[in-house]
């Protein structure tokens, strides 16, 4: 199935939405509760599947959707359609702040692209998505990211979210390591592997972490600065002080 021709455009900085422009009868797809506002004559229906499939039964959508449920996402999709005579616009926000990433999958080696579990955001309707695993059991194992990956494949637009901002890389039979948290994207001619980040004392007290992503071969690859595990981790402390705090002021009250 041709993927439906959406044009678009990304506003903002360092907290992004996607704005995309639908034709009468074109539909876009996106994760349960992206939507962020739409014109009138926007329609939209929740689904199982992405709809590459029109004529695919109903196990076939179960299996389809059943693999989304390994990658964390929800069971079905949104679809949004243009039923109005004229060009109409829906946007889209990401569920945490950071960069929109515009992918033109016709463009992209395979018409494909490997997307980290939670890094789809949506689509044109025609885009296939299904989940990559990674051939080495050891980088699910013990790099905890990475062993189950989104795979998106079709010939029209698609748009991943990434936390803070984003690094594009073009690898020439190089090797790159990154953190393990800190992988977007990648086109299916990378090899992605989880290795040791060195010595024992190197894990232990570097403040590394005890592994890296390695990423090898030709292709381009996405990175982000700040996944939401590291973002969770650097709010994690402050919470903790504004509870004591409000408890603290809690009791002086009480107690006054």
């Amino acid at each position: 199935m041709n993927s439906h021709e959406i044009d678009y455009e990304i506003k903002g900085e360092s907290i992004q939405i996607v704005e995309v422009e639908l034709d009468p009868n074109e539909t876009v797809i996106a994760e349960a509760g992206a939507m962020l506002y739409m014109d009138d004559g926007i329609t939209f229906e929740t689904k199982m599947g992405d709809g590459s499939e029109p004529n695919q039964g109903l196990f076939g959508k179960l299996l389809s959707a059943g693999t989304r449920v390994l990658t964390g996402e929800s069971l079905f999709m949104t679809h949004f359609t243009n039923r109005g005579a004229n060009k109409s616009k829906v946007a889209f926000s990401a569920p945490y702040p950071g960069t929109i990433i515009p992918v033109d999958l016709a463009a992209a080696p395979e018409n494909s692209l490997i997307v980290q579990k939670d890094g789809f955001l949506c689509a044109a309707l025609g885009t296939k998505m299904t989940i990559a695993f990674n051939k080495r059991l050891g980088s699910g194992l013990v790099g905890g990211e990475g062993f189950i990956l989104q795979k998106l494949q079709g010939d029209g637009k698609a748009f991943v979210h990434a936390g803070g901002t984003v690094i594009e890389k073009q690898l020439n039979n190089e090797v790159l390591r990154v953190d393990t948290g800190c992988v977007v994207a990648f086109e299916p001619s990378i090899d992605f592997n989880v290795e040791s980040a060195g010595g024992l004392k190197s894990m232990l007290f570097g403040g590394e972490g005890i592994f890296l992503a390695t990423l090898r071969g030709t292709g381009r690859v996405y990175l982000q600065s700040m996944p939401i595990r590291k973002l969770v981790q650097a709010l994690a402390p402050y919470g903790k002080n504004r509870g004591k705090e409000s408890s603290s002021i809690l009791g002086n009250f009480l107690e006054s």
